[in-house]
């Protein structure tokens, strides 16, 4: 995580300690991180996927909402916060790399340094009982 912000590395950092789904990007959407609780959702570990930009990631994992169609980046919680640098909520349903079903709610949060810049993203998310 070179060349990156203290903010991003200690949310690394962070999202290592949790035993929550995490989900870290740049301001301009790239994947920086996934955690090990996400890779079991995302069906790959982050080692296998590396870095993404957000025109990738935001489709690759395929969310839908309940009837199967799927949902525009901009309806997704990460890429809102990205827009609009604020908290954002949402549920809906995924399928990940490994093509099984997960219904989750994400809530993205802005990264901000001391210095008031805007360092990135991070979204913490988690299933429902009802995946397929």
């Amino acid at each position: 995580m070179n060349g990156f912000g203290v903010e991003i590395i200690l949310s690394r950092q962070l999202a290592d300690c949790l035993d929550t789904p995490v989900f870290i990007v740049d301001p301009d959407g790239t994947l920086l991180f996934y955690n090990h609780p996400a890779e079991s959702i995302l069906g790959r570990r982050f080692e296998d996927t590396g870095s993404m930009r957000v025109e990738e990631w935001s489709t690759i994992f395929k969310p839908c909402d309940d009837h199967g169609n799927d949902l525009a980046p901009e309806r997704l919680p990460l890429v809102e916060t990205l827009a609009t640098r604020k908290a954002a909520h949402g549920s809906f349903w995924i399928k990940g790399l490994d093509q099984n079903l997960h219904n989750i709610s994400v809530t993205s949060v802005p990264v901000i340094g001391r210095s008031n810049e805007f360092s990135g993203a991070m979204a913490i998310f988690w299933t429902h009982s009802q995946d397929l």
